[in-house]
């Protein structure tokens, strides 16, 4: 992929990840055909407290296409495994602020996909395949009992009133 076809991600970072592990993370998406940009954001303390751990704004739609076109490389199991190293190890913040996900917010749209450290295999394979356009409101979580991505507000909003 040239310079000029690769995709481009905002990476904004909480300021407790140390640099090792946000290193991991920039690879795992650059193999995956993403340059990123980093930006750190300080430490907060109170109410502003971040609510993510790490926020990527990139072409969400291309991004996960190109994950699905790796998918027979297993690209994209690297980012599953920087994803799962970077959010187990937050074990500095308190435990009422845990788990705080990796969030990939679409350029577009805003449209907000949540990953946990923990999701299965099947909750990235399902990921790579699905069509954004199918969803307005987000943000999606992957839910373990129903083994599919879903956003709980769109659905709120397809419900017909009674």
């Amino acid at each position: 992929m040239s310079d000029s076809e690769q995709l481009m991600a905002e990476v904004f970072v909480d300021g407790h990840i140390p640099p090792g592990q946000e290193r991991e993370l920039i690879d795992a998406f650059a193999a995956l055909g993403v340059r990123s940009h980093v930006k750190v954001v300080p430490v907060r303390r109170g109410l502003g407290e971040l609510h993510w751990l790490v926020l990527v704004t990139v072409p969400l739609q291309a991004l996960l296409s190109s994950m699905g076109s790796k998918l027979a490389e297993d690209v994209y199991q690297g980012l599953q495994r920087a994803v799962g190293r970077l959010l187990g190890r937050d074990q500095e913040q308190p435990a009422a602020e845990q788990p705080r996900p990796l969030v990939l917010q679409d350029t577009a749209s805003g449209l907000r996909v949540v990953l946990e450290a923990d999701l299965p295999d099947a909750a990235y394979q399902q990921l790579v395949g699905l069509d954004l356009a199918n969803f307005q409101l987000g943000p999606l979580h992957y839910d373990r009992q129903q083994r599919r991505w879903r956003s709980e507000l769109d659905e709120a909003r397809a419900r017909p009133a009674t």
